[in-house]
């Protein structure tokens, strides 16, 4: 029979990886705290119409790439995105009765089924932040900044900014017109996906991945010269508050977002060193989604962050999250009584939050030291009958090969915890401790 192996398009997050996650979530966590930023946590499935409602009937994520499933003549949807079942939450827990803006931060797992490749799983995990309350460009800028402020503080090297508007409701009137005019004479050539869109909402096409479609629309009308005044406005103060916060960036008229609660403000930032899936962070208004969703009407923005295309950029570019995993100390057993008394030292380390490990596998002594230095011991300690006899063992610093007698007392812990605090701070050079 053959192994049952892991669902295409999804990845296992191995022990020798998962410190880079943990140490990525952290920064995360400790930059949304710095913006005031709260954590939300909210669950893995919603209702379909959730997503139907906010994401939009004419997009690929509801067209092509949700996982449903009918339970009970109820359906549910697999998340496809953090932002829809966030504002669920957020109204429906009343927090936006509570002081403006309400602030939000989630990490969290989705799931669309699209061509796996690399930076592009079928599940994949997101940081986002959605902020509530607030109309004002200051606001787009501050939610841009925190991006920012994140990319430069884990350390990625060659990522570009690019800004867009794609206007409200009102001004999209207009420009659905002259899309709706401009495809209209390649309407044969366009995917069926796109032709269906063409009457509902041209925008999409704008986004369609077949090379087809999108060579016929490159030379599409550009949003920007249709946005009303209110619009004009808000993004002139938008590029005018980048600059004063000294962030670079780009207008690239065609960035609509994959994602139809979108208005106004929309953004991206974009790296070439993962290959096609480039985009690690993108976001922007969606002043109509609460209202859509049965809330009061009430602006809003936020971004999603793809931790493993973050992840992937940071490896390409050679940058360490995380130093190689080690332990403290491996205490090395030499027969029975001695396998006894590392095992309660050992434990009794742990309590101290020492991370330390003794053998559990019956090894030889030489094996043991093998193992030590797989595990990247950082002091072993040998214990035999005569140490026990005595009392007294000697700690070997695995780096400079320096030992150091200490007592196998009650308070080995706390000396060795000492002895540990020393070598760290002196550079790993060791004074006898008893």
């Amino acid at each position: 029979m053959a192994n049952i192996k892991r669902p295409n398009g999804t990845e296992d997050i191995l022990p020798s990886v998962s410190r880079d996650w943990q140490n990525l979530e952290r920064m995360l966590r400790e930059i949304a705290d710095v913006y005031g930023f709260r954590e939300i946590r909210v669950p893995t499935f919603e209702q379909t119409d959730l997503f139907c409602r906010s994401v939009g009937e004419t997009t690929d994520v509801v067209q092509k790439e949700m996982y449903t499933v009918t339970a009970k003549e109820s359906t549910f949807t697999l998340r496809p995105e953090g932002t829809a079942g966030t504002i669920r939450a957020m109204l429906q827990n009343g927090l936006l009765n509570e002081a403006l803006p309400q602030r939000v931060f989630y990490i969290l797992s989705c799931f669309r089924h699209e061509r796996p490749q690399a930076g592009r799983l079928r599940e994949f995990h997101q940081f986002g932040v959605e902020m509530a309350g607030s109309a004002s460009a200051f606001a787009d800028a501050e939610v841009i900044s925190l991006a920012k402020q994140i990319i430069d503080m884990v350390g990625i090297k060659g990522i570009a900014l690019y800004i867009n508007s794609i206007g409200c409701p009102h001004c999209r009137k207009e420009y659905h017109k002259a899309l709706q005019e401009y495809f209209a004479s390649s309407k044969d050539q366009l995917c069926e996906t796109c032709l269906s869109r063409l009457e509902k909402n041209p925008m999409r096409i704008l986004d369609c991945k077949s090379p087809v479609c999108s060579e016929i629309a490159k030379d599409a009308p550009v949003i920007l010269d249709y946005l009303c005044e209110d619009c004009s406005t808000h993004f002139e103060q938008l590029k005018k508050n980048l600059t004063m916060l000294g962030i670079d960036y780009q207008v690239n008229p065609k960035i609509v977002r994959g994602l139809d609660y979108y208005t106004k403000t929309v953004f991206e930032f974009v790296t070439t060193d993962i290959g096609a899936q480039g985009t690690v962070c993108g976001g922007g208004r969606y002043d109509g989604l609460i209202g859509q969703l049965g809330g009061p009407e009430t602006p809003a923005l936020g971004f999603g962050m793809g931790l493993e295309r973050l992840l992937l950029t940071l490896r390409n570019q050679g940058v360490i999250l995380s130093e190689e995993e080690s332990c403290d100390i491996y205490l090395v057993p030499m027969g029975e009584a001695a396998a006894e008394k590392a095992f309660a030292l050992t434990s009794a380390l742990r309590q101290e939050g020492i991370s330390a490990q003794t053998d559990v596998m019956g090894r030889s002594l030489r094996a043991q030291m093998k193992y030590a230095d797989k595990i990247n011991a950082k002091f072993t300690i040998v214990i035999g009958d005569n140490e026990i006899a005595d009392g007294l063992a000697d700690v070997k610093n695995m780096k400079t090969g320096e030992k150091t007698r200490i007592a196998l007392t009650d308070t080995f812990a706390e000396n060795f915890s000492t002895l540990l605090l020393d070598s760290l701070f002196a550079g790993d050079s060791m004074d006898e401790l008893f």
